[in-house]
């Protein structure tokens, strides 16, 4: 785990961040092969507090590792494209209880699809040194959607001409996800990971159950 900055920052100095670290990112698959794959969450009280939920299971098969949450309060307004300010420090915590590591992390936010080309699971992939994923329901990158109806298919996201994502079908004929790589995991990689976790859903198996338990967790915290 690598500490890259102080969260308590205001917007023009996390915007800062965001420039500054981007040049680090490893967009090439680093990995030979995947035991434990992770998810992450974040669900919101009805107050000024939030819970971090990540689970591990293995790969591919998906059985549930290991899991652990962390409860506290909100840290930073909401602000399209610094969902990590928000929500990065309370997973960190999540993340450092686990006793079984992830080998690759999905995060319901952006990798470099992003208008500063440095989203949550760069950001998070980044701090943690853990291979990470973006994979969320709406995109930060304006993109005409013309993806096929059939699961598998999907097309690229584009910013200035380069492939920085890609919206993909994981389901026939309902509404795509948008999946962009974080770190250390390359375009085509990442889209071969979230279909094959995707168990005739929309989202990605450890995303949809990391939603879950989180949100049982916040009812009784």
């Amino acid at each position: 785990m690598k500490e890259l900055h102080c969260w308590d920052v205001d917007v023009q100095k996390a915007i800062e961040i965001q420039e500054t670290l981007r040049d680090q990112l490893i967009l090439e698959k680093t990995f030979s092969q995947i035991k434990t794959i992770g998810g992450a969450d974040v669900s919101y009280s009805d107050g000024d507090h939030l819970l971090g939920m990540i689970l591990v299971f293995s790969y591919p098969d998906l059985k549930l590792l290991d899991s652990s949450s962390a409860y506290g309060k909100v840290p930073f307004r909401y602000i399209p494209g610094l969902l990590a300010f928000r929500e990065g420090p309370i997973l960190i915590k999540a993340f450092q209880k686990l006793t079984t590591k992830p080998n690759v992390m999905i995060f319901e936010g952006q990798g470099i699809a992003h208008p500063r080309g440095f989203g949550m699971a760069s950001h998070l992939g980044l701090w943690l040194d853990t291979p990470s994923i973006g994979c969320t329901k709406t995109p930060l990158v304006a993109t005409e959607i013309t993806v096929g109806t059939s699961k598998g298919h999907f097309q690229p996201i584009l910013m200035e001409g380069i492939e920085v994502g890609a919206i993909v079908r994981t389901k026939t004929n309902v509404k795509p996800v948008f999946v962009s790589p974080g770190d250390k995991i390359d375009l085509s990689t990442s889209i071969e990971i979230i279909l094959e976790t995707c168990w005739d859903v929309r989202m990605p198996e450890p995303l949809r159950r990391a939603d879950y338990v989180s949100r049982q967790l916040l009812r009784g915290a």
